[in-house]
Order: structure tokens, then C-alpha cells, then sequence
């Protein structure tokens, strides 16, 4: 087994939004460590290491967590389960660590990859993309990086479906039913503007926001 990324996270013993904005404020994020036995561990990290970290990883591949605990260290098989940034900044401002038994299957969320240059798109179609990602249930050592599919041979009116995408051995999708992942439409006309004083209809997008500690 190839060496895993190492980073390194102390045990955080001051709790509350007062304490966790002072933290920031010397380059440390506030966050939680979890596991499925029930663990449940306030831990602090280095701001870069950490974006460097998750840069590297994303949320869906296994990392060494090295956890400084009472003067002792233990080294934690563990995901960047969530990253919540600031904001304004876009810097992360808490995060969540899972630990993980390298022997037992789990399921994570991976992202589609899109390779190949359509037939398709290439005589006027237009590529619409239906899924960015699916949950998978395998060890977490055999989470994939991406799920790779090959649009090169998509004319238009093509689609993938879920069942002809090929996944990794060891990498089981979860799914209901046969949905189309991606597809080669044909290109729309552009609309004509509507002048006079017809109203517009505007759809806005809320999305909530988790306070911080």
C-alpha cells in the first residue's frame, strides 16, 4: 500500500464561537473529529496545510490523520468529510474528519469525469450533463478519484445511462433506476426577446448558511 497523506490535527479543548474566532485568527481551523464507533473529538488544524490537504484529496480519499491527544499521537485512516468556508474570504472556517476501518466498505459521493470530444458537439450539438456525482459503496483504499466517461462517441440525441457506465472493480454504484448521466442535445434556437411590458419571471436560489461555532 502506497504511503497516504499525512496531516496533522491537535485536540481542541476550548469550545464556543468566542474561543474558535480567536483560533482563526492565528491561522488555525476549528473542527470536529468523527468516527462510526461514535467518536467524537473537538480537534483544531493549520489553516494551509489543511487547504493544501483538501486540494490534494477532495472529500473522498483517505488520508493518515495524526492526532496529538494528551501528549500522545494516534494515526487515523480519515476523509475531509465537509469543509465549510467563510463566506467573504473563502477560506475554511470549520471542518469535519471521518475515520475509517480500511476493511469494511463505506459509501462516499465521487464525481463524474467527462473525456473525449463528441461526434455530436462537434456537428452543432450541445453536451448537457444531468449528475455531477454518485454514491458508491466500496473500501475506502478503492475510492476512486472520478468516474470517468467517454462522450467521444456520442452523436447527437445520444445519452450514457447509469447502467453503461463502467465503474472500478470493488466500486459498487447506488442507484433507483436507469437515469441518464449525460447527453448530446441539439442546439436551441435563440429566443427572440419579448419587448412590450410582458413581466419577468425571476428565480432566485436561497441557500442556508450553518452558523459558526
Amino acid at each position: 500500500m502506497a504511503d497516504l497523506l499525512k496531516l496533522n490535527v491537535q485536540e481542541r479543548t476550548e469550545m464556543g464561537k468566542g474561543p474558535n474566532r480567536r483560533l482563526r485568527t492565528t491561522g488555525m481551523v476549528p473542527g470536529i473529529y468523527y468516527d462510526a464507533k461514535g467518536a467524537n473529538i473537538p480537534v483544531k488544524v493549520a489553516m494551509v496545510p489543511l487547504q493544501k490537504a483538501y486540494s490534494a484529496l477532495g472529500s473522498a480519499q483517505v488520508f493518515d490523520l495524526v492526532l496529538e491527544k494528551e501528549g500522545k499521537t494516534e494515526t487515523i485512516p480519515s476523509l475531509l468529510w465537509r469543509v465549510r468556508n467563510e463566506p467573504v474570504k473563502g477560506v475554511p472556517e470549520h471542518v469535519d474528519f471521518f475515520g475509517v476501518d480500511l476493511d469494511s466498505e463505506i459509501k462516499v459521493s465521487v464525481h463524474f469525469e467527462i473525456t473525449g470530444d463528441s461526434k455530436g458537439v462537434k456537428l452543432g450539438g450541445v453536451m448537457e450533463l444531468y449528475r455531477d456525482s454518485i454514491e458508491v459503496i466500496c473500501k475506502p483504499l478503492e475510492i476512486p478519484s472520478s468516474i470517468v466517461i467517454d462522450i467521444t462517441e456520442l452523436d447527437i440525441m445520444d445519452s450514457i445511462h447509469i447502467e453503461n457506465v463502467e465503474f472500478p472493480e470493488g466500486v459498487t454504484p447506488v442507484f433507483d433506476e436507469n437515469y441518464a448521466v449525460v447527453a448530446v442535445q441539439p442546439a436551441r434556437e435563440e429566443e427572440e426577446e419579448i419587448g412590450g411590458d410582458e413581466d419577468e419571471a425571476i428565480v432566485t436560489e436561497v441557500v442556508g448558511e450553518d452558523e459558526s461555532e
